[in-house]
């Protein structure tokens, strides 16, 4: 039997890696409907108390993962902008000061938002922290990553596309499950522009109490998609992410990003890369420079996990936003392949996807090949567009199913990538179905850096000189005994 499944894993694994044997899901769920939470329902509750901080959300606040972010409003009044925090529960030894801002959309009045970055933590560690102020304080906790190193474990939720419906709450509640430590957040929150006037804000506050149940207690990494833009000239709003720049902080100057837009962080043993498909990007633009410097600091023997997220899939067998990310792809695509990108992950289309490893570099209008061809120097590409939110699933695949396609499906759900070490990966996509997370499609990620024959055959050479180094000291003082 355990033949079998050797035999069975080999065969799937053969499939991966040479990019054949697509699989188009003919799984159809009787999902809830795809309409917003009502306002008064349990999920949108304001913590008790005068002023009480709500809508608590952390993500990381420097390059490294010593330093996090935690961001709130308080609805009546400013209230503190202290932090306290400490190692022990209701110990807090230390205290950051943070900023307060606010800002109005048409006639919505925002509660006052307060960002404060808390660093120099030390790594592996669990902090608790308390914001606001007298009986109406709150507290909560945060586990910071391990120190940067090539074979550090580490577990990524992929969540893209959330909204703000039953189904969306269902993602979330099954993430919370999984077991994973950070969220990397691909784009269209909480689809407050879908309303219209005062509602837009109020929306934003609906959704920042619904995930504050998972983002108060670890880091969320932000990307934005269209659905933050509400460009809204009608109501007299013109400027673009107007809401989304209030509330949602990033730490962009960390890494020389001159805008909140598109950054980097490295979090355990990956380096992850946050692009904007909203934002100018084609060559000479701040985007465009800055990610050319920003691949050249990746250090893979210190960060093996390359890791880009965006919110448009430049791959895409979808008929909902079928060749939106093509001109971004041209741009960027030919560093994703030279600099041996693990994986690229993106949302915009409500529904799963993901490739074989491939690549069209070659086509030049004039000469080469015009379609994509498998490349094992390309990332796999993977849409988890399917957060739950109220505008519906995208059911409509193309046919055939191109041959870079390796697996879809229009559900709702969220992903997991788990960093075993510096060589491997495991990931899968968990279907909410009918209530339950259910494991639908996995495979095992072999790193672009380290699955290098030379490089592995170093590694192992390297291993057993330690293992030498340990066990000859042990067998002397044998022989002297």
């Amino acid at each position: 039997m355990g033949f079998v499944l050797l035999l069975l894993q080999f065969v799937f694994l053969s499939f991966v890696d040479n990019g054949s044997a697509g699989v188009t899901s003919a799984f159809i769920r009787s999902e809830w409907p795809s309409t917003d939470i009502p306002l008064d329902n349990e999920a949108f509750i304001a913590p008790k108390g005068y002023n009480a901080p709500q809508q608590v959300h952390i993500t990381q606040g420097d390059y490294d993962g010593k330093a996090v972010i935690i961001s709130w409003l308080t609805a009546e009044a400013p209230g503190s902008k202290i932090v306290q925090y400490g190692k022990s529960k209701n110990k807090y030894e230390f205290t950051a000061q943070g900023t307060m801002t606010n800002y109005t959309f048409y006639n919505y009045k925002s509660g006052y938002i307060h960002h404060c970055l808390v660093d120099d933590l030390e790594y592996d560690s669990k902090y608790f922290y308390k914001i606001g102020d007298g009986d109406s304080a709150r507290e909560f906790w945060f586990q910071t990553p391990s120190e940067i190193n090539p074979d550090a474990p580490y577990t990524f939720g992929i969540i893209g596309d959330l909204g703000q419906t039953y189904n969306s709450l269902s993602t979330i509640e099954h993430y919370m499950q999984s077991g994973g430590q950070t969220v990397l957040f691909l784009g269209d929150l909480s689809y407050a522009d879908r309303y219209q006037y005062n509602d837009v804000g109020v929306r934003w506050d609906t959704w920042g109490r619904l995930v504050e149940r998972s983002t108060a207690y670890q880091p969320w990494i932000w990307s934005a998609g269209n659905h933050e833009i509400e460009y809204m000239p009608y109501m007299g709003e013109v400027i673009p992410f107007k809401s989304y720049l209030h509330r949602y902080s990033t730490p962009y100057a960390a890494s020389k990003s001159t805008s909140p837009f598109w950054y980097a962080v490295r979090r355990a043993s990956a380096h992850i890369i946050v692009l904007s498909s909203y934002s100018p990007f084609v060559k000479y633009t701040p985007q465009w420079r800055w990610l050319r410097e920003e691949f050249k600091r990746v250090d893979r023997e210190k960060t093996p996990w390359l890791i880009v997220i965006m919110h448009v899939p430049i791959y895409n067998s979808n008929e909902a936003h079928f060749m939106e990310g093509e001109s971004m792809r041209t741009v960027v695509e030919r560093w994703f392949v030279h600099y041996k990108v693990d994986v690229v992950f993106a949302g915009h289309v409500h529904a799963y996807e993901r490739s074989y490893r491939i690549s069209n570099i070659h086509y030049n209008i004039s000469s080469g090949d015009p379609f994509p061809i498998p490349d094992k120097s390309a990332p796999v590409y993977i849409t988890v567009g399917d957060g739950g939110n109220q505008e519906g699933l995208a059911g409509r695949f193309r046919d055939p199913q191109p041959d870079y396609s390796a697996f879809r499906e229009a559900s709702y759900g969220h992903s997991i990538l788990e960093i075993k070490n510096r060589t491997h990966a495991f990931y899968h996509w968990n279907r909410n179905d009918d209530g339950n997370r259910v494991p639908t499609d996995s495979f095992t990620l072999h790193n672009q850096y380290w699955g290098n024959n030379r490089r592995r055959r170093k590694l192992n050479k390297n291993h057993l000189h330690t293992v030498i180094s340990q066990v000859l000291p042990l067998a002397d003082g044998l022989r002297r005994r």
